[in-house]
């Protein structure tokens, strides 16, 4: 299960996408329209920022835009900013690798042998849609195809 913050994080990266390029939106605008606390989209868009995401101006004509392509985006980068790793265990992990406490077998880990198929079918869905994708049309299309 993903975070309320990494949720918040998708939702006003999608909003951002929606606006017309180089329109700055205000943050402001973002937390109304998305039904997200302020103070915690503020955090949000600071460390989206940091990983180079969005982009901020300030003043009259300032506000948030996306730094990069939506289509850039994708939702498997943005859940292991905001989320860290998302492995179902952290022996499956690519990034945060670590040996499961109670196992003695990771090679014949029947547990770990399943929980890898459901690891490497989540990452080919999330690493391969895009905040383009989750805006077009075709995204049950382009969803049959990932998992096929």
């Amino acid at each position: 299960m993903i975070s309320q913050k990494a949720k918040y994080a998708l939702r006003a990266l999608v909003a951002l996408a929606k606006q017309p390029p180089g329109q700055p939106t205000f943050i402001g605008e973002i937390a109304e329209t998305q039904n997200i606390p302020k103070k915690f989209l503020e955090q949000i868009l600071l460390d989206l920022k940091h990983h180079g995401i969005v982009a901020s101006r300030r003043g009259k004509a300032g506000g948030y835009g996306l730094l990069r392509p939506a289509d850039t985006i994708s939702f498997g980068e943005v859940l292991r900013i905001v989320d860290g790793p998302i492995a179902p265990l952290p022996c499956l992990s690519k990034i945060a690798y670590r040996r499961c406490e109670d196992c003695q077998d990771e090679a014949g880990c029947e547990v770990r042998r399943v929980f890898a198929q459901v690891a490497d079918a989540t990452r080919a869905v999330l690493d391969r849609t895009t905040i383009a994708d989750a805006i077009g049309a075709d995204l049950p299309i382009r969803l049959r195809e990932l998992v096929a």
